[in-house]
């Protein structure tokens, strides 16, 4: 375990940020292509097309429940590799869809080929570091892989427009590839032989009967879920906001660069505060923020059109600068006392914030149809049952007990 002060390691940050990054350009890659792959699988319904992006959420949910015990009895090396194997599988799956049936069913598997990735690298940021620390690499390894999704639709995009959006997939997998190569190389194992626990079909329980000891734990792991499942809305819906309710079908990568933009700038900020204010308050008071400007809007928009774009960027961009201090220290917060069961441990809190998250996207997102109010409303009753949680089950750190 590294020592609080120990200076991070950039290599390290980057390959853990390039690992988690594979899911942010198989999501935001992809969105410029809806209304193409719709065409081609004979879909028509925006609705559908979102099911495009939330699916592979689902695969991320239950794949890491597989991959997070196999990663504590096996190593988190053959795991992730096993996972890449997967993902480049259902990508070919995507590629040859002809309907949105089996178009769906690709997405899923790519989320559950990509859940390894994306657990096992937080186990092996848990392995090495703990508490404000462990926040502080989390937040710059999130800042870092923030710059897929500034640069993924545009991405997408250009690909879209030279080769057609099949290259896209094929795209995804080359970036893979060239991921798991550098993995191999230059990232050593970080489970230690004694540590290794014996894979059985009782790993899940006996994990999440340890796990639901740490009422904080489970609040922040349920609140990471919400918030989630807010942002998922504006994630599945944004192609059609921007593109068919703004008409700005050509506009639409560089606004949702900016606001990409926005959450890496308060990622980063949040690995160079944690340190000094603690992960508990920076969260809360980032909780506060996101629901009081999502309460904001619904007010001032009520019963209203779509205000003009630079309003709704101004909204949309404050309220997301929150996330930055949210998801990295819910998640440290999360994480902080199961380090004795870290593998399992990610896999369970990743799959429970899934589980929440995927029905709030699915059903708020119906409702974003002729204007984008629905999804403040979202956002703003997710915030404030999340500000609920935390009140009622924060600690102070210097109760939580590490293992």
């Amino acid at each position: 375990m590294q020592k609080e002060r120990t200076k991070p390691n950039f290599e390290f940050i980057a390959l853990m940020a390039s690992l988690m990054s594979i899911v942010a350009l198989s999501i935001d890659a992809l969105l410029p292509a809806l209304s193409n792959i719709g065409v081609a699988i004979q879909s028509s319904s925006t609705t559908d097309h979102q099911l495009l992006i939330t699916m592979i959420f689902l695969g991320l949910g239950v794949g890491q429940l597989f991959f997070g015990p196999l990663s504590d009895s096996f190593g988190r090396k053959p795991i992730i590799y096993i996972g890449f194997f997967v993902f480049a599988i259902a990508s070919f799956i995507c590629v040859f869809a002809t309907s949105l049936e089996v178009m769906v069913i690709g997405r899923i598997l790519q989320g559950i080929g990509l859940s390894a990735a994306r657990t096992i690298s937080i186990a092996i940021i848990r392995d090495t570091y703990e508490g404000n620390y462990m926040a502080k690499i989390m937040s710059f390894v999130t800042a870092f892989f923030i710059l897929i999704p500034v640069v993924a639709p545009a991405f997408g995009k250009i690909i879209l427009d030279q080769l057609g959006w099949k290259a896209i997939f094929y795209m995804q997998i080359i970036f893979a590839i060239a991921i798991g190569i550098w993995f191999w190389k230059r990232q050593p194992e970080t489970l230690h032989p004694e540590y290794k626990v014996k894979f059985s079909r009782h790993v899940f329980m006996k994990g999440f009967r340890e796990l639901i000891k740490y009422k904080e734990t489970m609040a922040c792991t349920m609140i990471s879920g919400l918030i989630t499942g807010g942002f998922l809305v504006y994630l599945s819906s944004a192609q059609h906001v921007f593109e068919d309710q703004y008409q700005l079908k050509e506009t639409f990568p560089y606004l949702f660069a900016a606001l990409a933009i926005s959450i890496g700038l308060s990622t980063f900020l949040n690995g160079t505060l944690v340190l000094r204010f603690g992960m508990r308050k920076l969260a809360f008071l980032a909780l506060l923020s996101f629901t009081s400007l999502s309460l904001g809007y619904v007010l001032l928009f009520w019963n209203s059109a779509n205000p003009p774009v630079v309003v709704l960027m101004l909204f949309l961009s404050l309220t997301f600068f929150s996330l930055g201090f949210i998801w990295g220290n819910m998640r440290s917060i999360a994480m902080e006392p199961i380090g004795h069961i870290a593998g399992i441990g990610a896999a369970i809190t990743g799959f429970i914030s899934t589980v929440i998250s995927i029905p709030i996207a699915t059903y708020i997102g119906s409702f974003v149809t002729t204007t984008v109010w629905p999804l403040f409303v979202g956002l703003s009753i997710c915030g404030l049952l999340a500000l609920l949680l935390f009140v009622r089950f924060r600690q102070p750190a210097s109760e939580v007990v590490l293992n």
